[in-house]
């Protein structure tokens, strides 16, 4: 195994300038390596690349083009982070408040193991993070303001003020072990089917990590791909060999993800948000179309189109 080794700046510089990548400004260029780290800076020359094979830049492509495209991935990270954080926040109270309503506010109430599945396949799944919640309250318990105050003042602490200091990978995981009739009660909240619902949660907390985190973000591919949807249909998606070509395991399926969870404004704004950072790239870039880094994320050229397309959902009491 070949060894990666350290490169000063000074290397980085003439690494990139090798590949033919102009670099007018060095000081620059430094400054930027420096704070933004010379191995994700560089995690987006593929755009700027001739082609996979031949890995040199298109002729003209700058440094401060590169930089935009860093720049532009984690002003668009920012924004679906900032509405991840919504739907985690929403799942987590819609969670809280079926569970609690069906089996009670104190943990040794709704902790118990027969207000979950009977699958005995999911026996051990249901154990281990019955452990994890139970732990979450040990350590947890006095360590935030709302888990300490009811701690102290009531000696329990309501799954409502729990979720919390839950991870959204916990409370993911924890749909997948409710009672078929709990896990229909929520999915229904949101007019999504409860297979759909189950898949599309460790695809939604996967990208809040990666958000969180500070990962690429523009061309992520997800393990699994997601049904076909309605709105794969209406947005006249080209299918290659009967399956659609975008919107499956890309960032635009992350989106329509996003579409079934967000109230209409909520998505309309973000939308808004999303275009004004794909227009800030646009007029940036100086050697690539801004298709390219489109069909890269995996949004056709109507992408925008999904926030007219009108859902129902139904909420139960």
């Amino acid at each position: 195994m070949i060894e990666k080794q350290f490169k000063t700046l000074d290397e980085q510089i003439e690494i990139l300038k090798f590949k033919g990548l102009i670099i007018s400004d060095e000081a620059f260029a430094k400054k930027v390596l420096l704070r933004e780290n010379y191995f994700f800076i560089n995690g987006y020359r593929q755009l700027l690349y001739k082609s996979p094979k031949e890995k040199n830049f298109i002729k003209g492509a700058r440094f401060e083009e590169l930089y935009n495209i860093f720049l532009f991935d984690r002003s668009f990270r920012n924004v679906i982070f900032k509405y991840l954080l919504v739907i985690e926040n929403n799942i987590k109270s819609i969670t809280s408040y079926q569970l609690s309503k069906k089996y009670g506010y104190r943990e040794k109430d709704y902790l118990k193991s027969k207000n979950f599945t009977r699958n005995p396949e999911k026996q051990r799944q249901l154990n281990d993070l019955l452990k994890k919640m139970k732990r979450q309250i040990r350590i947890n318990g006095r360590d935030h303001t709302a888990t300490e105050h009811y701690a102290i003042n009531y000696g329990y602490i309501p799954l409502w003020i729990l979720v919390k200091v839950l991870s959204f990978g916990i409370v993911s995981e924890m749909f997948t072990i409710l009672k078929d009739e709990d896990q229909k009660a929520i999915s229904t909240i949101y007019g999504i089917k409860v297979e759909e619902f189950e898949t599309y949660l460790p695809i939604l907390s996967n990208y809040r990590n990666l958000c969180a985190h500070e990962d690429i973000l523009y061309d992520n591919k997800t393990q699994k791909s997601i049904d076909d949807t309605v709105f794969h249909q209406l947005l006249g998606i080209k299918k290659i060999d009967g399956e659609y070509e975008k919107g499956k395991n890309d960032l635009f399926a992350l989106i329509i993800i996003m579409k079934q969870f967000l109230t209409k404004t909520e998505f309309s704004n973000m939308t808004l948000e999303l275009e004004s950072v794909i227009q800030t790239l646009n007029y940036n870039l100086t050697t690539i179309k801004i298709e390219k880094v489109l069909n890269k994320m995996g949004f056709p050229l109507n992408w925008k189109e999904l926030s007219k397309i009108e859902r129902k959902v139904t909420i139960n009491e």
